[in-house]
């Protein structure tokens, strides 16, 4: 009896490691193969409205042995990383709304909205970390629900972020590490910051997110490429980490080109920062693969692509477009990024080999799968 139910618990230990890898492989099956623009839209569209409710589960590690032992030590997943993963989705479906006016979109937005904020406006499950402040921007951008009623949840978001910054200019990615700053935080604090600042009167709020921008292109920009590294030190001004990581590139992008977009004419930042949208941009065309893909390091050729640092520029080369003076080269460059993209999505319209979540500064991981982050870059691009 002792040995069945051991011989019974190795096999299901196994069973648990293999499952999803053989879902991986057959559903790479046929792969990128639409025949159409509007298939494939739609098929973006109809998994990212699957995955709102119910999303996957983006793993800590890259380990795929015994992944039980991470499990069950609380190592396998994490909140913080599912926020920016549904902000994302939400931030595409509310772009396909917006364009088509489906009025299940709304509806399932707002039936999300439910699952976050309570009827008093404040968060159901407090956020802690700069990781959950991109959610704040993708309801925050929402024109039409009543902005009024969550501002209790906003009005956290913005005593966390001076919280994150106490005494300093800007804004740390975690509370118990004070001394760095981030290429992540940029996309995930200030466009929540231009909004919440603009709708609520608040100016600092604007300010701060101009200052998390500029000081970053002080500290952490290699000399005049206007690539980013992934960190710098407060105390050296040193950079740290890698230059040129693609995701890295794909926060900065959100950070710059959403800030940007949300700033009124009238501002005296919104040149400053069109400046630094033309620079980037000429910058990412510049490091554009020729099949429309980037590298998740951008200038290391023998590195594997990315999509989620396709999906991110993408979203941001179309945004640029706006600009006339680089209106054609954004606009193409953007194009290429989808047709590529489109090569990536899985039968079931989930855009595959994004990689995995990073561990540290300098280790990035090599796991390269679906991520509904991108996904929402996807979708909100295609919604443009």
């Amino acid at each position: 009896m002792l040995y069945s139910i051991i011989v019974l618990l190795i096999v299901s230990i196994f069973i648990i490691d293999w499952i999803p890898q053989l879902n991986t492989w057959q559903s790479r099956i046929h792969i990128g193969r639409f025949k159409s623009n509007k298939e494939w839209h739609s098929k973006v569209f109809n998994c990212s409205k699957k995955w709102l409710l119910k999303t996957p589960t983006i793993k800590l590690t890259d380990n795929n042995r015994l992944i039980i032992i991470d499990i069950l030590k609380g190592n396998y997943k994490r909140s913080a990383i599912q926020s920016w993963q549904e902000a994302a989705l939400v931030l595409g479906l509310s772009a396909q709304y917006k364009k088509k006016k489906d009025e299940d979109i709304k509806k399932l937005i707002e039936k999300y909205i439910l699952t976050k904020i309570d009827d008093s406006g404040n968060w159901k499950q407090k956020i802690n970390e700069s990781d959950g402040v991109i959610l704040g921007y993708a309801l925050i951008q929402l024109h039409w629900i009543d902005q009024q009623k969550y501002k209790p949840a906003y009005d956290a978001l913005w005593k966390l972020l001076l919280e994150l910054k106490g005494e300093h200019e800007t804004v740390s990615y975690k509370k118990f590490n004070t001394n760095y700053r981030y290429v992540d935080t940029i996309g995930f604090i200030c466009p929540f910051l231009v909004e919440y600042g603009k709708q609520f009167q608040v100016p600092e709020a604007i300010d701060l997110a101009v200052k998390q921008i500029e000081e970053f292109n002080q500290f952490a920009l290699y000399k005049d490429t206007f690539i980013p590294c992934h960190t710098y030190t407060l105390d050296t001004k040193m950079p740290v980490g890698l230059f040129g990581w693609g995701r890295g590139l794909g926060w900065y992008a959100i950070g710059l080109i959403d800030a940007w977009k949300a700033l009124p004419s009238e501002s005296t930042y919104k040149k400053q920062l069109e400046s630094y949208v033309l620079k980037f941009a000429n910058m990412a065309i510049q490091h554009q693969s020729d099949n429309g893909a980037w590298h998740w390091i951008i200038t290391a050729k023998e590195s594997r692509f990315d999509s989620s640092t396709t999906a991110t520029l993408a979203w941001f080369l179309k945004q640029a477009s706006q600009i006339m003076e680089i209106q054609k080269e954004t606009s193409l460059a953007s194009e290429k990024a989808l047709a590529y993209l489109q090569q990536m999505t899985r039968r079931n319209g989930a855009v595959d080999f994004s990689q995995g979540d990073t561990k540290a500064i300098g280790v990035h991981s090599q796991e390269f799968d679906i991520l509904p982050f991108t996904q929402g870059f996807v979708l909100r691009t295609l919604n443009i």
